[in-house]
Order: C-alpha cells, then structure tokens, then sequence
C-alpha cells in the first residue's frame, strides 16, 4: 500500500496524463471507495463530470485501475465553477456575510487581514476584483449587488490589491499571436525584407489561489469574528479527514471533511473562460454559489483555507498558507 509522500511525488506526472482524457476535471489524493463506503487505501481520485459506462468510452478515455503502481478511483462531481451568486446589511460586518465589487452578483467577506498597519478585508478575486477586471481603489459594498447594496448607501471598503487569475483561454491567445507572428517572419524572409516581428514567450504560471483584499473605508465597519462561527483562533494544515466548517451568504453555517488534499481542478469562471488551479483542498457539498470568499475553519476555529468554487457535489479550497503568503498578510486574531 502507497503512503500519501509516495503518491504525491508521482501525482504531477499522473495529471499529464489524466486531464488528457475529455471529462477529467480534478484530481487529488484521496482514499478509495468500494460499494459505496470508503476504504482505508489511499488512491489518485479522479474527478469528472459525469460517470459514464468504460463500454461508451474509447480506450484513450478510460481512467486506467492503476497509474504508476497507484490505484485510481473514479468520482462524479459534475461542472466545478466559480461560486458567485445573488442577504442583509451588517454593521459591522462579520465575516460569512454579502459582500462584492460593484460589478459582481454577490460573495462572502472572509475575514479580516493585517497588512503593515491596515485592516482589511480578505475574500476571492472573483468576489473583490471581478476576475481581475478591477483596479486598486474600485468599491466594494455590503451587501451584495445581488442582495439590494448600492453604492451610494453599502460602500464598505476599497479593493487594495488582488493576485491574478491565470485563465487558460489568455494562454491560447497568446500561442495564437505567436503563431501569427511566425507566419508574419515567414513571409517575410521570402520577400527578402529584414523587419522581424518578435513575440513575448512565457509559461503558464499556476494557480494557487483566488484571492483579494480591500481596505474598508472605517475599520468600525467590520467585525473581527465569523458569523455564527465566533473568533479565528489561528491557522492550520488542511489534511485528509479533517472536520471543517464555513459561514458563507448563501448556505450560512455548513460542515464537511477534507476528502482530498493536493487537488488539481479545472475551474469554470463563466464567460468562456477556465482556469487550473493546483494544491487545493476539496470535501463533499457544503457550499453553493455566493458562499465564494468564505473562510474554512477546523474543529479549533483554526482557518485552513478559502473556499472560491464548487459543484453540486464539491467544495473547492484555496490552502490558506497559499493565500497569506501570497498576498503577504497576517491574520488578525485579537
């Protein structure tokens, strides 16, 4: 039997060749399940959209019983998405509550972060930023559009910054220019012209999260505590099994368990666009759309992530280790 070091080394090679198959959209580490009650075996679980009979599938579509010496398991989760969707006005406001730029539906405000002196707000960059749309100073009300706030009476804060969303679809853009501009320089040589077009070359970074901050416009505005889940008492690891909790707009005060951990997961962000994101946390349903933002918490109010998408079957999670380093804030736990 693998331990979970063993299949962790061989997961990124695995993925090659598991997201090459059409109706792969996550994979993880996970244990296997076996007439429908969980095994103690720890496996490659692979996440598609819908299960269908190996019978309907070509063989370069099946997921194979194995990869590497490790056993797979396949799971249904469905189409995994963005979790923004159309509650009250709090004053202060809590974390778990309505919050979003004034150009997206509605989220969740996580909760609050240091950075230097300031306090601020944390929650997704596709909750705060409107999927990187937004600039440094743009509004954030609360509540949400979606949940009756406007500008002029629910300003709650100011967007500060946010950290990119890598789309797959702005990679394609970018091949096709680099494609074009080879034909161009083609072209070119055969006229005899020496004018060169030269095109900038980079990889895909990953994603590790989708994150934002926003600084409120009085700190008397917001309350350091989770609605209906109380105080943050520090910060933890997600690991396999973990009981966790969330407040969120939509559901409010839901629980689950970590039953994956070192995800990678293709997200639907709407519009035509996805992107992957790698070193997730995922458990069962505890979310619907508009419960973006909201922090994940353990059984001691520690926070181990944030939650940004899901499916009618999963929750996805940001390790919030990820999120603190790369926004470069502390939590506030006072």
């Amino acid at each position: 039997m693998s331990n979970l070091e063993e299949i962790r080394q061989l997961l990124p090679v695995a993925n090659q060749k598991l997201f090459s198959r059409p109706n792969v959209v996550a994979t993880g580490i996970g244990y296997k399940t076996s007439g429908g009650k969980k095994t103690g075996e720890l496996c490659i679980v692979c996440s598609v959209g819908l299960k269908v009979a190996a019978a309907s599938l070509d063989e370069n579509e099946l997921i194979p019983p194995f990869m590497d010496g490790i056993p797979t398991d396949v799971k249904p989760v469905g189409l995994i998405r963005a979790l923004q969707s159309p509650t009250g006005r709090f004053r202060p406001a809590p974390g778990g509550v309505s919050t979003g730029h004034i150009h997206v539906s509605a989220g969740t405000l996580g909760c609050l972060v240091r950075k230097g002196d300031k306090v601020l707000i944390l929650s997704n960059n596709h909750v705060l930023a409107n999927s990187n749309q937004a600039q440094r100073g743009d509004i954030i009300i609360q509540p949400g559009l979606h949940d009756g706030g406007s500008v002029s009476t629910d300003h709650i804060a100011s967007l500060t910054e946010f950290v990119p969303i890598h789309f797959e679809n702005e990679r394609s853009r970018r091949l096709f220019a680099s494609g074009l501009t080879g034909l161009y320089n083609f072209f070119a040589r055969l006229s005899g012209s020496r004018s060169r077009l030269y095109s900038r070359k980079g990889s895909q970074p990953e994603n590790l999260v989708d994150c934002a901050i926003a600084e409120p416009v009085d700190p008397e505005d917001v309350k350091n505590e989770i609605l209906e889940a109380g105080k943050i008492t520090g910060t933890a690891c997600g690991t396999l099994d973990m009981k966790v909790k969330k407040s969120g707009r939509t559901t409010g005060l839901t629980t689950g368990v970590v039953e994956q951990v070192d995800v990678t997961v293709r997200v639907n962000f709407g519009a035509g666009k996805t992107a992957l994101f790698t070193d997730q946390l995922m458990t069962g349903a505890m979310s619907q759309g508009g419960d973006s933002g909201s922090v994940v918490l353990n059984e001691k109010n520690e926070v181990v992530g944030l939650l940004f998408a899901g499916s009618t079957t999963t929750t996805i999670i940001n390790r919030i280790q990820n999120v603190i380093k790369l926004l470069d804030v502390e939590l506030i736990l006072e």
